[in-house]
């Protein structure tokens, strides 16, 4: 397997992992186990994150950096989207065309000292007399 080049696009780093999968044994995984380990990884990233923010982590557990985790979220991003025959660098500026038409909400950081109570109990919504239907979703995928 060729080395992945310094300045490799995502359709470069596709075919990359289509590479290392092969020669590691994992081309035959299926989009379930890959997904699967996408969620893992994830996880190992936010816990990086929590970590070097400064947040409580278990202590006896490993945590690995940032960039590693976020390299290996890329990873299995890449192997499903290989499954799928998607090009990621296609569908990402497919989707940036349709991003642009919508309207977007940025969040802007709250006064120092602004409280919000929140309950997060089971029945919080249907105490404060919210319906105990779920809220709408909007899927924009």
């Amino acid at each position: 397997m060729r080395p992945l080049p310094a300045e490799a696009r995502l359709a470069e780093i596709q075919r990359y992992v289509t590479e290392m999968e092969t020669e590691r044994g994992f081309a035959d995984n299926t989009v379930l186990e890959q997904s699967l380990k996408l969620g893992e990884e994830y996880g190992e990233l936010c816990k990086a994150i929590r970590e070097r923010s400064g947040l409580a982590i278990d202590p006896g557990s490993a945590t690995g950096s940032v960039g590693g985790e976020l390299a290996d979220v890329l990873i299995y991003l890449c192997a499903i989207a290989n499954r799928f025959d998607i090009d990621l660098d296609e569908a990402l500026r497919d989707k940036e065309r349709r991003n642009e038409a919508r309207t977007w909400f940025p969040t802007t950081p709250e006064p120092a000292g602004t409280e919000h109570p929140v309950d997060f109990s089971r029945n919080s919504r249907a105490a404060a007399g919210a319906s105990s239907a779920p809220e709408p979703t909007r899927n924009d995928n």
